[in-house]
């Protein structure tokens, strides 16, 4: 399928795919975020149609809390909500996620992920912001680069609906987010051709109505809150299949390879690196040298983050490998090591490859630049 090709920045590709997918933008501006929320805001008063053929319908909150409150209620009333944000704005939305990944409603929290202040301000990207909202029941997708930003984001939409989970879907703050590429765009209409409209549908009946009424926002004690609360479990579960159903749909209109972790390097690699984010594209020029003079290394690019589905991380690797490093782009004081690498552990000790030695390791804090020379020094 040929697509037009067009100079953009991240937060623009975001803005675009999402503005196809949402009937009502609630917002509050955030570096990096801002623009992603300002471009929708300038479409919908130009009268740009969503693939249900409305505009937009956005509006500007006193704070994040305000915006992720918006969010809820209008997702409550059936209208396909989304918000941008970043850093302190996102944690500000926090409460708010639980109830939403509680009630099953399908929104997309497009985040150019931002260094969270800790003892100074940084406004510039890392992983800490989405790392702080692990616990909350969202679906969380990265991307890379901004030709990722465009495609993927459509996978997150699109998985949200059907699968009736909320997703973050996020991409590094300036790195990615304020990188000017030139990409391949979607057409509303392909997008529209992809997405479940029975799903919409299902959504839009569950919405709060007094023609037929039902209860929300209960309060339960010890003896059915705990059942209540396993028994989202099975969307979860099923929510990888979901996300590579969207993934296959892209891949076939594209050409494209997404998968849920995604290889790159010798298919007999020793040596891999895991990681998510900007950084993947730095470690593939590194790989490509390191390969072209005789080593033997890859990369696994993670993609679908949460649920974090282990036995694709595993299928991802290859089998000869000996040693891996799984870089974080988080700091978590106190923990025995930051998320990515825990989870990586857990899953090679849950299918018995205890002969693997892992390691871990931080880069690229309130964006901090992690050069080529940094990835060599990994492999090495």
């Amino acid at each position: 399928m040929a697509r037009k090709r067009q100079s953009m920045d991240g937060n623009t590709a975001a803005a675009h795919v999402s503005y196809a997918f949402t009937e009502t933008a609630a917002i509050y501006p955030i570096t990096p975020s801002s623009p992603m929320a300002d471009y929708v805001d300038q479409w919908s008063a130009n009268g740009r149609k969503n693939i249900f053929g409305s505009r937009v319908k956005v509006v500007e909150m006193q704070s994040e809390a305000g915006a992720a409150g918006a969010v809820h209620g209008a997702l409550g009333a059936g209208a396909l909500t989304t918000t941008y944000t970043a850093s302190q704005g996102l944690l500000l939305m926090i409460p708010n996620m639980y109830k939403i990944a509680g009630e099953l409603l399908p929104t997309v929290f497009h985040v150019s992920a931002r260094t969270v202040s800790s003892h100074a301000l940084n406004i510039f990207g890392d992983h800490s912001d989405v790392m702080a909202c692990r616990q909350t029941g969202f679906a969380m997708l990265a991307e890379g680069n901004v030709q990722e930003v465009m495609d993927l984001s459509a996978v997150a939409h699109l998985a949200a609906i059907e699968g009736k989970v909320p997703f973050i879907n996020f991409f590094d703050g300036f790195r990615t987010s304020h990188e000017i590429q030139k990409v391949e765009v979607w057409d509303y209409k392909d997008l529209k051709s992809m997405c479940n409209m029975k799903a919409v549908e299902e959504f839009r009946a569950h919405a709060l109505n007094p023609n037929h009424p039902a209860a929300r926002g209960s309060h339960e004690n010890g003896d059915t809150f705990f059942q209540h609360r396993e028994a989202c479990n099975k969307y979860y579960d099923a929510l990888p299949a979901v996300v590579e159903k969207y993934m296959k749909k892209v891949n076939k209109k594209l050409g494209t390879d997404y998968q849920l972790f995604n290889y790159y390097g010798a298919k007999d690699a020793d040596r891999v690196i895991i990681a998510m984010g900007s950084i993947c594209d730095v470690a593939e020029e590194v790989i490509d040298y390191l390969n072209a003079h005789g080593q033997k290394v890859g990369l696994v690019k993670v993609r679908l983050y949460r649920p974090f589905c282990p036995e694709k991380l595993i299928a991802a690797l290859p089998k000869t490998v000996k040693k891996i490093a799984v870089l974080d782009r988080t700091k978590e004081p106190g923990s025995q090591g930051e998320p990515l690498y825990l989870d990586v552990v857990t899953a090679l000790a849950n299918a018995g490859k205890t002969k693997i030695q892992v390691i871990g390791g931080r880069y690229g804090l309130g964006s901090k630049d992690t050069p080529p020379s940094s990835v060599f020094a990994v492999y090495k």
